[in-house]
C-alpha cells in the first residue's frame, strides 16, 4: 500500500459563523513538504446577510496560497495589493518579514447569493527568505497549464508534472496539482516530489485499493507510484515537495523558525506597526492565549 498516514479533518470557526475544515498542522504531522497549513472551506452559499469577511490580519514567514473552485474573494494587503480572486488562479502572497491583509465579499457580489468553495494553503518561505519584503502574486487561470491524461484531467498549479510546468514561482521545491479523475478509471500518480499527499475535494476515492474517504488528506509512501480510482467523478488536490529545511514555530498566523520573531510579531501587532490595509479600520486582535516563547 501507498498510504502511509491519513490526516481527518476538524472544523474550525474563523468567526462570523465561517466553518473550515482544517488538515494541516496536525499532531501527527506538521507539513507535507513545504506546506504547513491546509483549510477547506465550502462549499457554502453566501448569502447577502451573511458576515463571512475576514478582517485585516498580520503574517510572517509565510506564503498564502489561495485557490477557489467557485465563488469570489477580495484580497487586499498593506502592500497595496487588490485582487479579485476567482476560480481556478493561483494567488500567492509573500508575507516574509510581514504583512497585513483581508479577505472580503467583492463589492459587486454584496447584494447577491453564490457559493464560496476553495482552498487556503500556506508554504513556509525557506530560512532564507523569512524576512524578505512581502510581495503578492496573481496568475490567472487561463496562464495554468491543464491536459489530460489517462483517467484524469490535471492541472499544474505549482510545480512540475507531466512534463508540464507552472508559471508559479516558489521558493522551494512544490507540487500542487488539481486532478478530475473520471468515473472507472484509475489514474497513476508518479512520486513526484519527496513527500506528497492526496486530498479527495468532494467524495473518496482509493488510492492502491484502500479507501481513502472525503475531508481526508492521505500522506504517500516516498518514492512510490500510486493508482488513484473512484466509481464515480471525483476531485482531488495533490501536495508535497522537498520537506522543510527546519523545524517551523506556529502561533496564530505567524510562522518562523525562531520563537523570538513570532513574539516580536504578536507584540508588534499589538501596537499595531506591521501595516495597515488602505481604507480598512478593523481589524483581528491577538488571541487571549499569548504566545510563549520558553
Amino acid at each position: 500500500m501507498s498510504v502511509a498516514l491519513k490526516l481527518k479533518a476538524h472544523d474550525k470557526d474563523l468567526g462570523g459563523g465561517f466553518i473550515v475544515r482544517r488538515l494541516l498542522p496536525a499532531m501527527a504531522r506538521q507539513a507535507v513538504g513545504p506546506f504547513l497549513f491546509f483549510d477547506h472551506f465550502g462549499p457554502v452559499e453566501v448569502v447577502p446577510e451573511d458576515n463571512h469577511d475576514v478582517r485585516p490580519h498580520p503574517h510572517i514567514g509565510l506564503a498564502t496560497v489561495t485557490y477557489l473552485f467557485s465563488g469570489a474573494i477580495m484580497h487586499r494587503d498593506s502592500a497595496g495589493h487588490e485582487q479579485r480572486i476567482e476560480p481556478g488562479a493561483i494567488n500567492w502572497m509573500s508575507a516574509g518579514r510581514g504583512i497585513v491583509h483581508s479577505e472580503r465579499r467583492p463589492a459587486d457580489l454584496a447584494a447577491s447569493r453564490y457559493t464560496n468553495h476553495g482552498l487556503q494553503l500556506w508554504t513556509a518561505l525557506p530560512q532564507a527568505h523569512e524576512e524578505d519584503a512581502p510581495s503578492f502574486t496573481h496568475t490567472p487561470a487561463d496562464a495554468i497549464p491543464e491536459f489530460a491524461r489517462p483517467g484524469a484531467q490535471v492541472r499544474v498549479l505549482i510545480g512540475e508534472a507531466f512534463g508540464q510546468r507552472s508559471p508559479v514561482a516558489a521558493y522551494a521545491n512544490t507540487l500542487y496539482l488539481d486532478i478530475q479523475l473520471q468515473g472507472g478509471e484509475r489514474f497513476e500518480l508518479p512520486a513526484l516530489a519527496r513527500e506528497m499527499a492526496v486530498y479527495p475535494v468532494d467524495g473518496e476515492i482509493r488510492i492502491d485499493g484502500e479507501v481513502v474517504g472525503d475531508h481526508t488528506l492521505a500522506l504517500l509512501e516516498p518514492g512510490k507510484t500510486a493508482s488513484l480510482e473512484a466509481d464515480t467523478p471525483r476531485r482531488l488536490v495533490v501536495i508535497g515537495g522537498d520537506p522543510l529545511d527546519a523545524p517551523r514555530f506556529i502561533w496564530w498566523n505567524f510562522v518562523s523558525s525562531r520563537k523570538a520573531r513570532i513574539q516580536q510579531a504578536a507584540q508588534d501587532w499589538q501596537a499595531q506597526v506591521m501595516g495597515q490595509v488602505a481604507g480598512e479600520t478593523e481589524f483581528i486582535p491577538l488571541p487571549e492565549r499569548a504566545f510563549k516563547a520558553d
